[in-house]
């Protein structure tokens, strides 16, 4: 199994499309980014933290690849909407890949610069690309949100 973290607004709808997947074997969201050690939801949402909400997950490689995953990420959100996505604000919003090693780097700067040549998108994409650090899980109640609140449209 192979590791990915990804940050493209509010955790909650971006682990529902990576959950969807074949090959996905488990998600998690979380917390990365940010200089504050073990954050609540509620210090991440007061912007004191500089984490971002992201989902982990781990995947088949030999059933999906990063690349795929990446191209997943771009459909998923606006990665030209600096610190926002939807109605939701702050820079735990953020768009943003961390990497776990070099090759998912490479694969992620090279899928950014696909995208921004792309004409898909009139304004600069403005996701940051960086090196995976401490990983805070969020608590029980935001893992796989959408299930526990029996919505439908969500499921996959």
């Amino acid at each position: 199994m192979e590791k990915a973290t990804f940050g493209a607004g509010c955790f909650w709808g971006v682990e529902a499309a990576f959950r969807r997947l074949k090959g996905v074997v488990s998600t998690t969201v979380g917390y990365m980014g940010g200089h504050f050690e073990n954050p609540s939801y509620l210090d991440v949402l007061s912007r004191i933290t500089g984490h971002a909400e992201v989902v982990q997950l781990e995947y088949d490689s030999s059933v999906i690849s990063y690349e795929e995953l990446l191209e997943v990420f771009w459909k998923i959100h606006d990665p030209t909407s600096l610190n926002r996505q939807g109605a939701d604000r702050g820079e735990q919003y953020r768009s943003v890949i961390f990497f776990h090693n070099s090759e998912q780097e490479v694969m992620a700067r090279n899928s950014k610069q696909r995208s921004q040549n792309s004409g898909k998108y009139k304004k600069e994409i403005v996701t940051q690309i960086k090196q995976s650090g401490a990983y805070w899980l969020a608590s029980e109640e935001h893992q796989q949100y959408f299930e526990k609140i029996n919505r439908p449209e969500i499921k996959g």
